[in-house]
């Protein structure tokens, strides 16, 4: 019998089969501690247990993990101990994978809008007629009118990216890469440096210098929990001399209270420091003479004459003496690494920052050495690309254009998945208008945020935990590495993968479509991947059958080799005109702060806030939880009259503001505030919704000027008391925030 995939699907509903429980690898002794009878407590139920291994999918690092499942529940996650990204470790995003599968505020099934848009009204419909509805409208658009279909989605990489891509190009519809914090300058600039699409590796664990120009690395930056394992040897790693970090930023972060030298600038200039440390390591000699006069065209320090330390020390706040310190300090002690990212690339020269900041490498001649910057191999599996890559703000604004006036045509059906738009762009774009006039809106989402609160149709995904699927690691560890990511329990809800359904839908548009699309769900998609792999007979994983291959990478978490590594040799990037200075929104005199926004350390930008244990994730710096603050610089405070707790109105020259209490800290520039993104939904659960407020909606939208990319740290803002104030709940003492299910009795402890 002949069976579609949707049939398939149907009788299937059994997306774990085949997964393979973790054995491959070995776990650490201590990890496998079996406690005393006597220690264990009253409520541990007596059962088999089964380690699955997979891949993390809360943030975009993909860490491996494995899975503690007892009796068909999934218990504790943890780092997979053999991933050569995060090597067992795991970061408190990735613990909290279970809440996201177990969340009381999930979708349980397919709905259809019955209400006017984002009345919350709906109605539950079968999956048949949800894809019958799906199918109909992309059969009707086909054709003439295939290109007024948008797909919206998260940056994909890996098998999904290729599925995604090979959906739109053949049906003929546009896909856009959602990124709130948009990195589309970093991403370039990190291409014109080093030549490659890929995320190099920054050997930060064999460094004995490391200058960080904004970058996040130990909260939220590319792959923070391998950079946490690199920091640690780093600083005690065992036969080698603790290393020194200086970390270049206006806010006082967790990089700066770890730094050996914090360097506060102004913001947006952090590429002229680089460019002024360069012309000292020319004018010295102490520059790698090639690596000069490929910056320069040749012309050597005079080329970078107007950025000596003496003319720029106004200009970024730092006095000319500690730069040519800093400058001598980076070129003698080596090996050294100068990494850029974060708030540094939010400006609307975010592109030459970062450009000027990895160029620092090449003139110290660490690129492609150990403890400097090594460049990653590409994929090795064919078609599916290393790189995720996002589309900048630029093109986003185009298509809120597109969708207010149908100009130059129609967005007659827009697919989401994995992207929250409504949320993170700008309120001065008017994302909320122009979707309204979307004609019909489907979103794939497990959670009802934002953007799915509009949506006409929803097609609820698995979590991942209850999914097939693959990763290429960005940035990869140096050599080429797959993440397999396995179904490790039974899918608890009426929910199918965002990839099955796009398969089925494709194979009922057409047959081009299915033909393109070959695959009978994504597992058999993953599985040809592995093929692929195993035919290389390289790598972690070998076996002379295909089944007994499969077998070993599942349980492995995935395959890498440690021997295929780049061998590419770049050269120095060449500074065609003088980098520009930073352009704010709003004047000085009328907005005298710099907004400087940082992703939260447990909800990054927005997108862990529906998680309880996040919410309650103590910020390393305040220790606030479950708020929004505003830190401001303490004798700033004292001369406002502001105490903490008390209630300021934060307001942008586009007349945009948002409210919060204040957190005085010493560690603050007296020219920026800062607030951390992730809260302030209006939607998204009952733990999002209606906390705190979002910086993200207040900024301006100015763009880098090399790459469009939104500049969300180029807004400036001012300040005014409310004269309201309530009580910041913090670790360190103060208020508690209490908090329960919705409708859960309270039952109170009492003596006696």
């Amino acid at each position: 019998m002949q069976l579609s995939r949707r049939e398939f699907l149907k009788l299937a509903g059994v997306s774990a089969a085949g997964a393979a429980l973790f054995t491959a690898c070995s776990i650490p002794e201590k990890e496998l501690l079996v406690q005393s009878p006597a220690r264990i407590p009253e409520d541990v139920l007596d059962g088999d247990e089964s380690w699955y291994a997979s891949v993390c999918r809360q943030c975009p690092a993909g860490c491996g993990i494995i899975v503690r499942v007892m009796e068909g529940r999934a218990k504790k996650i943890e780092g997979n101990p053999d991933y050569p990204v995060n090597r067992g470790k795991l970061c408190a995003r990735g613990l909290a994978g279970v809440q996201a599968l177990y969340h009381p505020d999930r979708i349980k099934g397919p709905m259809r809008r019955t209400g006017a848009r984002g009345s919350g009204q709906w109605q539950q419909i079968t999956w048949d007629q949800a894809l019958n509805d799906l199918v109909g409208r992309l059969k009707q658009l086909r054709g003439s009118a295939a290109d007024t279909v948008v797909l919206a989605h998260e940056p994909l990489r890996g098998p999904m990216s290729l599925l995604v891509d090979r959906f739109t190009r053949t049906y003929g519809s546009e896909r856009l890469a959602y990124e709130p914090m948009d990195q589309a300058a970093l991403r370039a600039a990190l291409k014109t440096a080093f030549g490659e699409d890929v995320v190099p590796e920054f050997d930060i664990q064999n460094a004995s210098y490391v200058m960080s120009f904004g970058a996040d690395f130990l909260e939220t930056w590319l792959s923070p929990v391998r950079y946490n394992r690199h920091y640690g040897e780093f600083r005690q790693g065992a036969n080698r001399k603790r290393g020194t970090l200086v970390h270049v930023e206006p806010r006082f972060s967790l990089e700066a209270a770890n730094a050996d030298q914090w360097v506060p600038v102004r913001p947006g200039t952090e590429g002229v420091l680089a460019l002024s440390m360069a012309y000292v390591l020319m004018s010295d000699g102490s520059a790698d003479a090639r690596a000069a006069a490929s910056i320069t065209a040749g012309a050597g320090a005079r080329a970078l004459a107007s950025f000596s330390p003496e003319r720029v020390e106004s200009v970024i706040g730092v006095p000319a003496a500690r730069i040519q310190e800093l400058a001598r300090e980076f070129a003698s002690h080596q090996p050294s690494i100068a990494i850029g990212g974060g708030s540094a690339a939010a400006h609307t020269n975010g592109y030459t920052n970062m450009l000027a900041v990895y160029s620092l490498n090449y003139l110290v001649g660490n690129v492609g050495k150990r403890g400097g910057v090594l460049l990653n191999p590409a994929s090795p599996l064919k078609d599916v690309p290393a790189t995720s890559g996002a589309t900048p703000f630029s093109a986003w604004q185009k298509l809120v254009e597109r969708l207010r006036t149908g100009q130059p045509k129609p967005v007659n059906l827009l697919l989401v998945h994995g992207a929250n738009p409504l949320y993170g762009l700008p309120a001065e774009v008017n994302a909320g208008d122009a979707l309204g006039k979307a004609q019909y809106i489907v979103s794939f989402s497990s959670f009802m945020d934002e953007t799915t609160a509009q949506a006409d149709l929803i097609l609820p995904d698995h979590t991942y935990l209850e999914s097939w699927g693959g990763d290429v690691p960005e940035p990869g560890p140096g050599h080429q590495v797959v993440g397999l990511q396995q179904p490790v329990v039974k899918a608890l809800y009426d929910t199918r993968a965002f990839g099955d359904v796009l398969l089925t839908v494709a194979e009922e548009i057409g047959p081009d479509m299915a033909k393109a699309l070959p695959w009978r769900n994504v597992r058999e998609m993953v599985r040809d991947s592995v093929r692929e792999l195993h035919q290389a007979r390289r790598g972690s994983v070998t076996a002379a059958e295909f089944e007994v291959f499969w077998n070993k990478a599942l349980q492995q978490g995935g395959w890498w080799d440690s021997n295929a590594r780049s061998s590419a040799s770049p050269t120095a990037p060449i500074f065609s005109k003088p980098p520009a200075l930073p352009r704010y929104a709003g004047s000085a005199p009328e907005y005298p702060y710099h907004l400087v926004i940082f992703p939260s350390l447990s909800m990054t930008d927005g997108r862990g806030a529906h998680l309880p244990w996040l919410q309650a994730l103590p910020d390393p710096i305040s220790t606030v939880v479950w708020r929004t603050w505003v830190e401001i610089n303490s004798k700033v405070a004292k001369q406002m009259g502001l105490v903490e707790g008390d209630i300021v109105r934060v307001e942008a020259p586009n007349g945009k503001s948002i409210e919060a209490p204040v957190y005085p800290h010493p560690g603050v520039s007296p020219e920026v505030i800062g607030i951390p993104a992730g809260q302030g939904h209006s939607s998204y659960t009952n733990y999002a919704a209606g906390r705190g407020a979002n910086p993200l909606s207040i900024i301006a939208p100015l763009t880098d000027a090399e790459t469009g990319g939104l500049a969300w740290g180029a807004t400036r803002v001012r300040v005014s008391a409310t004269g309201r104030r309530m009580p910041i709940p913090k670790f360190e003492g103060g208020a508690v925030e209490a908090r329960q299910l919705p409708g859960a009795p309270v039952a109170p402890v009492t003596r006696g």
